[in-house]
Formats: structure tokens, C-alpha cells, sequence
């Protein structure tokens, strides 16, 4: 993502806020505190950019790693994931500085050494055999750990699926963090975007592929699938930022 279209991004993600203006607003005392414990006054909202998000999985991007693992055997798909992954390592390693995980920090910055020197560019995980286990970190969480403690109302985004305020901020700022589109881009805009296109790519039909059996159980399981995705979510969100769990289940094959 180029600098020039980050006020577009912000501007796309606040927009649905002008909808919780317009939000109902429950008036007995049951209805308002149901409808907080939900926290989700964009719910129509929500479920119509869900159900298309929904429908494109369905359409395109499930097919489309469907192809992916018959073409690429799992032995290619982890090798693929491996580069994905660390060519996120310098988004965790600048997350973790900024929250003041300075140890932390210093085993993301050791693992991509590492990985990106003796795996190959990545293509073999060999940090973990060190010791060096993969750390989490991103601008969400960052804001988490300042004090946003309340990441705001629960929010679908258009391709990227659920989150909240907080973390869909957090999301784009991310993205900008990025460095890899800023290399390619000495090589040219037209570089630049290739490399953002594939990198993106990649890492959503890998997601989709490591989450293929939990994502599928999860969507045929539900009589709401749409609520039950709301709170998989927010639990799984919750055990990341080691907020105390609810006494909810969470679904353990979804990651």
C-alpha cells in the first residue's frame, strides 16, 4: 500500500461509524444490556458485508486453495507459509519495540536473521530449532498495551473479516509498516504492487489453507454462523492479548 492511499483506508474504515449514529437504540433495560454484552451496533450492517465476504469465499478463495493443495503437495505449502511468515517478522519486530517487549523484540529480529540467512529466504523454519520461538505482535495489540484497552464495536471489513475499531486501525497501519512494498518500489510502481498483490495473496490463500478443515467445521456446525464467527473471534482475539476467557468454549481448530 502506497502512503498517498492510507487517508483512503482510514477514511473507508471510519465510514461504517456514521452508520452507528443512525443504529437503533434499544430502550428496555434487558434490550440494552443484551445489546451491550453483544456490542455490535452495526449488525446489518455487518452481516450484509459478511455474507458477501461469505459468498466470495465460497466463489472464489476457497476453490482457489482447494486448486492450491491439489496442484502443491503439503511438504510446497509449508515451505510457501514459511516465507510468508517471515517476511511479516519486521511488523512484530517494530510492534513489539513500540509495546516495549525489548526481549521480545530481540528474538523477532534474531528469528528473521536467521531464517532469511540459513532458511533460505525464509523457506525453512529453522529459528525454532534454535530456540527462537515466533513471537506475536501487531498494531492492535500495540494500541491494546498504550491503554485502548476497549477496542470499540464489532466490525466486518469488506476481504479481511471480523475485528473491531481498534484492530481494523491497527490493521491498516500495519500494511503501511510493511517494508517490502517500499524495496519493490525502487524497482518501480509497477514492482511495487506485484510484490503487495502476491505477498497479500499468498498470505490469505495460506491462512485459508491452514484453517481449511476449522473455518468449514465451524460454518456447517452453525445455526448462526455469523454470530458464531462474532464469538470465535472476539475469544480467540481475547486469548492473544491474554484477556481472562469467558466461560464460553472457544473453537480450538480455528486459528
Amino acid at each position: 500500500m502506497q502512503l498517498r492511499q492510507l487517508p483512503l483506508f482510514f477514511i473507508l474504515l471510519a465510514t461504517p461509524s456514521l452508520f452507528a449514529a443512525c443504529a437503533e437504540v434499544p430502550k428496555s433495560p434487558e434490550a440494552q444490556a443484551e445489546a451491550a454484552a453483544i456490542d455490535d451496533p452495526l449488525e446489518p450492517l455487518n452481516r450484509r458485508i459478511f455474507n458477501v465476504n461469505d459468498f466470495l469465499d465460497r466463489l472464489l478463495i476457497k476453490p482457489i486453495t482447494e486448486l492450491y493443495r491439489f496442484v502443491a503437495p503439503e511438504y510446497v505449502r509449508d515451505r510457501v507459509a514459511n516465507i510468508v511468515s517471515n517476511m511479516g517478522e519486521p511488523v512484530i519486530f517494530a510492534n513489539n519495540l513500540m509495546q516495549g517487549r525489548v526481549t521480545d523484540a530481540g528474538t523477532t529480529g534474531t528469528r528473521f536473521l536467521i531464517n532469511t540467512t540459513v532458511g533460505v529466504g525464509g523457506i525453512f523454519e529453522v529459528a525454532n530449532d534454535w530456540g527462537y520461538q515466533k513471537q506475536m505482535g501487531d498494531f492492535g495489540q500495540t494500541l491494546y498495551t498504550w491503554g485502548i484497552a476497549n477496542g470499540g464495536p464489532y466490525l466486518v471489513l469488506p476481504l479481511f473479516g471480523p475485528s473491531n475499531f481498534r484492530d481494523g486501525i491497527g490493521l491498516g497501519v500495519d500494511t503501511v509498516m510493511s517494508p517490502w512494498g517500499y524495496i519493490a518500489a525502487y524497482g518501480g510502481q509497477g514492482d511495487e504492487n506485484r510484490v503487495n498483490f502476491s505477498y497479500f495473496g499468498a498470505d490469505g490463500i495460506t491462512q485459508r489453507d491452514q484453517n481449511m478443515e476449522g473455518y468449514d467445521a465451524l460454518r456447517a456446525g452453525s445455526i448462526d454462523f455469523y454470530a458464531e464467527m462474532r464469538s470465535v473471534t472476539r475469544q480467540y482475539r481475547d486469548k492473544q492479548l491474554g484477556i481472562k476467557p469467558t466461560d464460553q468454549p472457544v473453537f480450538e481448530d480455528y486459528n
